[in-house]
């Protein structure tokens, strides 16, 4: 008995020790088994947004970044955290980009065809119409030459991306990095409505009032004032319907009436003996203009007056302010001097449009407190007949604007049927502050209008002889050349006086000016280059190999132009070409305007300053691209460009292809008309034929 309880004490000890030296693991399992019940229920109930492994697998599946206007519906993948946000947006940057990177390569190999149409139904289209797909061999050379660029087009896309950045740095300084999404939506699907403001069908956005209630005493705001919400609908058509418009040269005698129609242009018309409606036109006789005894006998007149005055040779672009019959802009057009008619927003009877449709070169802007969009030094002659321009009011502001703008030597002609003592006094005392010399003052019997003719000066030293130095000169870190949104300045800049600057020398005669190139030029070979760049283009592949009827085509433009090598291709053509130049590009401007040519600036996330249907052709090279970091909403550049280019007129594209892409979706649902694309190396040309079509 005692040994049977000593075997119990014994094993009762056995386990006791046992369960000491096993306990502790015991209770680690048991916490350990807790936790992990935690750590499954805290997963099942707790949001997704605070998974990491969420966040990380939904960086791989972003193809695009999300646009700003869908930024709303989307729902964000990023936490709220402060401290996350800087890191999941470079993420999701990085992403996206390669993303991108292999969505472009894919979509931009060329077919089997050698990449032309690489759309079908595209294709099908040009089949439909029965038009031949095949093009000649040289045009396929071309093309791909001219998708290769060239070297200053290499060197305009640097300095152009050099200047985005630091606009964007300047904005963004101190802030975060900007997530740079696409630049159209591709997943975006668009419906357009009509405009309703009180223009109708001549409104022009940032100079028209764009309400169609109330009354207001004007139709147009004093200074360029642009809608804040962007602008999304299309201009109607006139109500009596639209024509096409009547070919060059025919077009200078008459156009369709219905075109322009407008109800105080028809009050005005019939109060006028040079223009008559006849029918469904308006026609202009030859033998009438606003100055008696005819335009010619008025141009003569100014010849003898200053010899000096060789219009088309030593006088090649003039600046005409304010617009009526546009018989002096058409008379010296045979004389090839190339008059820029400007439309002041007091127009009301739109007599700009009429120019535009016959065919002149014109552009509507107000002349208030701002600058033109012009450069310093560029105009060989300015005009003005009666343009109800008070110059010698304000501290003569506008003719110190008119005095910046004009070449050095340049002519500014003032011609009028009666004007007061007061004008007279102040134009007298106000052209002597700025050193004008008054070359012919003379009033002539047969059109009984007085013509004043002032040429402004060449040195700086005629500046340091005046009493009163008002207005001052201008401080020497002032960029002349700056215009856009700049208020005018009562100052006058120093006139360049280095060989290397550019106005020291006046430009060849013309046509020898079209192909020279100054000393202040720089990179002169390039520019020549640039030149024989884009004239093997136009004559091997825009003229014959787009299927434009050229003889239809009068009113062009060139929405990112260069150094003017489009324009100077086209030359030989019967066309006038506007060269715009981006605000934000270099500031190549003077150079066109060196080569005998016209441009102005202009910001392109913004409305141009022209009527609807101004143009018959609208020319993009790499326009886009370029304004991907700029414009807020870049789908109003396409609606622009639709508001501005006639019914049947065309469009040609150049850009990358992820841009062109998603353009021609947006095209199509203008009803544009594609007429061909190619595509080579993720660079791509579109063509395309504006319609009828009003939603």
């Amino acid at each position: 008995m005692r040994k049977h309880n000593t075997a119990l004490t014994r094993f009762g000890r056995k386990v006791k020790g046992s369960y000491q030296s096993y306990g502790l693991g015991v209770k680690l399992a048991a916490v350990v088994i807790l936790g992990l019940c935690f750590v499954f229920i805290w997963s099942v109930f707790s949001p997704s947004s605070y998974s990491v492994a969420y966040q990380r697998d939904t960086f791989d599946d972003i193809r695009e970044p999300i646009s700003s206007a869908n930024r709303k519906k989307v729902t964000p993948l990023v936490p709220s955290t402060k401290k996350e946000q800087p890191h999941n947006k470079k993420l999701k940057h990085r992403s996206s980009s390669g993303e991108k990177k292999k969505r472009v390569d894919r979509s931009s190999l060329p077919s089997k065809s050698g990449g032309w149409h690489k759309n079908d139904k595209s294709g099908v289209d040009r089949k439909r119409k029965g038009e031949d797909l095949k093009l000649p061999e040289k045009v396929d050379e071309v093309k791909e030459q001219e998708l290769e660029g060239s070297e200053t087009d290499e060197l305009d896309q640097e300095a152009a991306e050099k200047v985005e950045d630091e606009d964007e740095k300047a904005k963004d300084n101190g802030k975060k990095n900007k997530n740079l999404g696409p630049l159209f939506d591709p997943k975006a699907h668009y419906t357009w409505n009509l405009c309703s403001t009180r223009s109708k069908h001549n409104y022009i956005p940032c100079i028209d009032f764009e309400s169609a209630s109330g009354k207001l005493q004007n139709y147009r705001h004093h200074e360029r004032s642009c809608p804040k919400a962007p602008q999304m609908c299309l201009v109607p058509l006139p109500p009596g319907g639209y024509e096409t418009p009547v070919s060059w040269p025919e077009s200078k005698s008459k156009i369709h009436y219905k075109n322009v129609a407008h109800p105080k242009l028809e009050v005005y018309v019939k109060k006028e003996s040079w223009v008559v409606e006849s029918g469904d036109y308006l026609i202009f006789p030859t033998n009438q203009s606003i100055p008696k005894g005819g335009i010619q006998h008025y141009l003569d007149f100014i010849e003898e007056m200053v010899p000096d005055i060789e219009w088309g040779k030593n006088i090649r672009v003039v600046l005409d302010i304010g617009c009526e019959d546009s018989s002096f802009g058409a008379s010296l057009l045979e004389k090839d001097v190339l008059t820029l008619t400007l439309g002041l927003k007091d127009d009301l009877v739109d007599l700009a449009q009429v120019a535009l449709e016959r065919g002149f070169p014109a552009v509507v802007t107000p002349f208030g407190t701002r600058r033109l969009p012009f450069p310093s030094g560029v105009f060989d002659a300015i005009h003005c007949n009666d343009c109800h321009a008070s110059w010698h009011s304000n501290g003569g502001k506008h003719l110190i604007e008119m005095n910046r703008i004009l070449r050095p030597g340049g002519y500014f002609i003032l011609s009028s049927t009666h004007s007061s003592i007061e004008v007279e006094e102040g134009m007298s005392t106000l052209t002597a502050s700025i050193c004008w010399n008054i070359l012919a003052d003379k009033t002539d019997e047969i059109s009984d209008i007085r013509i004043k003719l002032y040429q402004k000066p060449q040195a700086n030293e005629i500046y340091q002889l005046r009493r009163k130095k008002v207005p001052p000169l201008c401080k020497a870190n002032e960029n002349p050349d700056a215009s856009w949104y700049v208020p005018i300045k009562s100052c006058l800049h120093t006139i360049p006086e280095s060989i290397e600057q550019r106005g020291t020398e006046w430009p060849e005669e013309w046509p020898k000016r079209l192909e020279t190139y100054p000393e202040w030029m720089n990179n002169r070979e390039k520019l020549i280059a640039d030149s024989e760049h884009w004239k093997a283009i136009v004559d091997h592949s825009y003229l014959v190999g787009l299927g434009i009827e050229w003889s239809n085509i009068r009113n062009v433009m060139d929405m990112k132009a260069i150094n003017g090598g489009f324009a100077a291709a086209l030359a030989q053509q019967k066309v006038w070409v506007m060269n715009v130049i981006p605000v934000h590009a270099p500031n190549t401007l003077p150079v066109v305007f060196e080569r005998g040519l016209i441009g102005v600036y202009h910001d392109w996330c913004e409305a141009f300053g022209t009527y609807p249907r101004s143009y018959d052709l609208l020319h993009a090279d790499h326009l886009f691209s370029r304004l991907k970091n700029r414009c807020k909403h870049p789908i109003v550049i396409v609606v622009e460009m639709d508001r501005i280019l006639r019914p049947g007129g065309w469009g040609i594209i150049r850009d990358k292809v992820e841009i062109l892409d998603p353009l021609e979706k947006i095209l199509r649902s203008l009803h544009w008309e594609i007429r061909m694309t190619f595509a080579k190396d993720k660079e791509g040309i579109l063509c395309a034929q504006k319609t009828m079509w009003r939603p």
